[in-house]
């Protein structure tokens, strides 16, 4: 999953940038309304942290410029602010939650996994994807190959979450760096190669299919 941060409290926005990202999440970071819209406007992402009080435009005329330009990404506000009247302007524009200054971190990480699980069922999804003796939990993050169940770090399962939602098509490697690290991420773009790799060995080597020059594909056959 792959999550938009937009707050201009830069050592907040980096510690959640952190934490997200231990969480197995994709994770970008803004400190700028203007730069906010402009991403979430242009790039695919699963949920918008998104503080109301921000330069250049506000939480709540970012919200609602999404909302008015007809994108359904889940809205998470963060707000120093606490009265009543806050929370219903912030939910009128559109947002989908309201997380009050200060906040548990453990709070913050719930509502994400609740948002994005109540993405998945309002779009009719399963969070368990089953293809042949492979059976993937996205909201438990699980995985299980027949019986037995296999151990992944944050990063390899969501490489495989990424080719299981697109089970059967074929993947490029730019899609899945994009869409498993962030914009900010300028290291090797083998990178990829080295989790597929790894992704093989600890499930089992014809599950993930290389197509020469277009990338790879999850198969759905036992």
């Amino acid at each position: 999953m792959r999550l938009l941060i937009v707050e201009d409290e830069k050592r907040l926005a980096l510690s959640l940038a952190k934490g997200l990202t231990a969480e197995g999440y994709a994770v970008d970071v803004v400190h700028d309304g203007r730069e906010g819209l402009y991403q979430a406007s242009e790039g695919t992402y699963d949920l918008v942290i998104l503080d109301i009080m921000l330069p250049g435009l506000n939480g709540y005329r970012v919200c609602a410029a999404l909302r008015a330009a007809g994108h359904e990404v889940p809205i998470l506000m963060l707000t120093a602010k606490d009265g009543e009247y806050d929370e219903a302007e912030g939910l009128d524009t559109g947002a989908d939650d309201y997380l009050t200054k200060p906040f548990s971190y453990v709070v913050l990480v719930a509502r994400v996994k609740a948002l994005l699980r109540r993405r998945g069922q309002g779009a009719g999804a399963s969070p368990v994807h089953v293809h042949g003796d492979l059976k993937v939990d996205t909201a438990a993050r699980r995985v299980f190959l027949g019986e037995d169940e296999i151990a992944l770090t944050a990063k390899e399962f969501s490489v495989l979450e990424h080719l299981v939602l697109r089970a059967g098509e074929v993947v490029s490697k730019s899609e899945i760096l994009e869409h498993v690290w962030d914009f900010a991420y300028d290291g090797d773009p083998n990178i990829v190669e080295v989790y597929v790799s790894t992704l093989r060995r600890k499930l089992r080597a014809g599950l993930i299919r290389t197509v020469r020059g277009a990338g790879y594909r999850l198969e759905t056959s036992p």
